[in-house]
């Protein structure tokens, strides 16, 4: 009959753990066999006894730990050898360069900025918010004033109908912005730069013919009234266009208006011109750079997951070793437990054996010689007659 002696260990890592077999069992008849067979090497025979064992229940998990261990670990050793050289290239490769503008490299650097051109660039940029804001404002109002019942019932309407004047200013600069550098940028500039002016000389102009009739009080207003207006010749009326608008309102309006969608885009151009003077250099990030760094990214998510891997089954394989150092150890301490069992069991008989003899000669020494020789004359006799 076998007798298997199932051991366990404790798990000492979470308090109130529960006790975990691990198999095979220690084999107490093969210990009992090797103590009663004095010639060999128990203790080798033991150990090898429960290793060939253990590997029996557990060489094919053991292997496929082996297996994954090392396969894991030439992987790693190939991303490894890859994110190294990965990293010779990236280093080999600057990460940013700079900006190529009309054909040539954005690379001179430029002045920095100084008390003149910050202020030129802070007023400028006043001048086109109050040109765009007072446009808006004035055509607005003269919408409003108009009579007109769309703007009357909604006043919001006229702001988006005056909403043409920054938009206009805006196309104009667009215009300037796609025209190479050199003498084409010049010339729009100065186009722009004339259109406006004229636009502020012929508001001037109109300003001048209406300022006489501005000035006059309402007294004299009044006072310059005649019965005789109406059957005066038409000739002497104000020239109106086809709408029954005087022209010289309509030359002041449009003057206005020009002036004011020109001279802000000229502003808006000599901002970018001051900006562009003083803007730092332009640098973009290189492509290569950019995909070798990506690569070294990806490569080390991969190397943190291989590495997990690989002590995912390293730990497998420490995990068995140790199982079967401790199966080892166990059935050698029975085997040492059983001798020493053994040993003592066989003093304990040694000890009672010598007590006996020693109470038989005591025995026998407390009897007298005579009757010695009569009890052993007697004993003869029996004996012969006992033969015969």
């Amino acid at each position: 009959m076998l007798c298997l002696i199932p051991w366990r260990f404790m798990s000492t890592t979470v308090p109130g753990s529960k006790t975990e077999n691990i198999t095979p069992a220690v084999h107490l008849e093969f210990i009992q066999n090797q103590l009663e067979n004095p010639q060999g090497s128990a203790p080798e025979e033991i150990e090898g006894y429960h290793r060939a064992l253990f590997l029996h229940h557990h060489a094919v998990e053991w292997e496929a730990y082996r297996q994954q261990a090392r396969t894991h670990q030439e992987k790693l050793a190939f991303l490894e050898v890859r994110l190294k050289d990965t990293q010779i290239r990236l280093s080999e490769r600057p990460q940013w360069m700079p900006v190529t503008v009309d054909g040539r490299a954005d690379v001179e650097p430029t002045s920095p900025w100084n008390l003149w051109d910050r202020s030129m660039f802070a007023l400028c940029a006043l001048g086109i918010l109050g040109l765009i804001t007072f446009g808006v404002l004035n055509i607005s109002f003269n919408l409003l004033e108009s009579g007109f019942v769309t703007f009357r019932e909604n006043p919001f309407r006229s702001y988006l109908w005056a909403a043409l004047l920054p938009v206009g200013a805006l196309a104009v600069k667009v215009g300037w912005d796609c025209l190479p550098e050199g003498r084409p940028r010049v010339a729009y500039l100065w186009a722009c730069l004339g259109l406006g002016m004229i636009g502020v000389l012929t508001w001037v102009g109109a300003y001048a013919c209406v300022y006489p009739t501005l000035s006059k009080g309402i007294n004299e207003q009044i006072a310059s009234l005649t019965v005789f207006d109406a059957a005066a010749a038409p000739s002497a009326g104000p020239r109106v266009n086809f709408a029954g608008a005087k022209w010289i309102d309509v030359v002041t309006v449009a003057g206005q208006a020009i002036a004011e969608i020109f001279l802000s885009a000229v502003l808006g151009m000599y901002l970018t011109t001051l900006y562009a003077r003083h803007r730092p250099v332009r640098l973009a990030q290189n492509p290569a750079f950019a995909q070798f760094d990506e690569d070294r990214r990806r490569l080390e998510e991969e190397i943190t997951r291989e590495r997990s891997r690989l002590g995912e089954a390293s730990g497998h394989l420490v995990q068995l070793e140790n199982q079967l150092a401790a199966l080892v150890a166990y059935g050698k301490s029975m085997f040492h437990r059983e001798a020493a069992k053994r040993q003592d069991q066989s003093e304990k008989r040694q000890v009672i054996l010598d007590q006996l003899s020693d109470h038989l000669r005591n025995h026998l020494d407390a009897i007298p010689p005579a009757n010695r020789l009569a009890s052993a004359s007697a004993g003869a006799q029996l004996g012969g007659k006992n033969g015969a």
